[in-house]
């Protein structure tokens, strides 16, 4: 059996505020419709957002609404981001 090929957003990329930077991606598996939200740090750890979402917009504009509520380092030092 083939693995489910993997859909990225081209909303997935890079992402930066101040010194720091991270990889936002937002992805969904080709037989699913439902996206996923993950930002990965200069380090490599890896935050999954629990809530999978109808679009990459929706999956993207949550990202940036965490951005604004904690700024990016909030999001990378804090493993459960603030979710609405």
């Amino acid at each position: 059996m083939d693995d489910p090929k993997i859909i990225t957003s081209p909303l997935s990329g890079s992402f930066s505020e101040g010194d720091v930077t991270v990889d936002v991606q937002v992805y969904r598996l080709e037989d699913d419709s439902k996206w996923v939200l993950e930002v990965i740090d200069s380090e490599g750890t890896s935050i999954v957002w629990d809530e999978q979402f109808d679009t990459a917009e929706a999956a993207h504009a949550e990202f940036r609404r965490c951005v604004l509520a904690e700024g990016l380092t909030g999001i990378v030092t804090d493993s459960e981001p603030t979710r609405h």
